[in-house]
C-alpha cells in the first residue's frame, strides 16, 4: 500500500475528497477497504472537533487512533493490519 500523500490536505473536506476519489482511481481493494473504514472513524472524530472546514490536527489524529484502538476487535487480524498500515501513512497529513 503506497498512498500519494506528498501534499498536505487543507482541511477535513479535502481529506474526505481524497478518500472518496479513490473509488475512481486505480487503487487496490485493500486501499479501498481501509480508506472507507477509516473515513467513518475520521468523520466520527471530526464531528467532535468542529465542522468539515477544520484543519487536520494532531489532537484529531490522536482521537481517531483511540477510536480505532477501541474498535480493533471488529476486524480480523489481517484486516486490522491493512487498516493500521493505511492509517500510519494517512497520519502524516495531520500536522497542525
Amino acid at each position: 500500500m503506497n498512498l500519494e500523500l506528498s501534499m498536505q490536505f487543507e482541511n477535513l473536506t479535502a481529506l474526505y475528497h481524497f478518500l472518496d476519489e479513490q473509488v475512481e482511481q486505480d487503487v487496490s481493494a485493500d486501499e479501498l477497504f481501509a480508506g472507507s473504514y477509516l473515513r467513518g472513524f475520521i468523520s466520527l472524530a471530526g464531528s467532535e472537533y468542529g465542522d468539515e472546514s477544520q484543519v487536520l490536527t494532531q489532537a484529531l489524529a490522536t482521537n481517531i487512533s483511540e477510536k480505532l484502538q477501541a474498535a480493533r476487535t471488529e476486524l480480523t487480524p489481517q484486516d486490522r493490519q491493512i487498516v493500521q498500515d493505511y492509517w500510519l501513512q494517512l497520519q502524516t497529513a495531520f500536522t497542525a
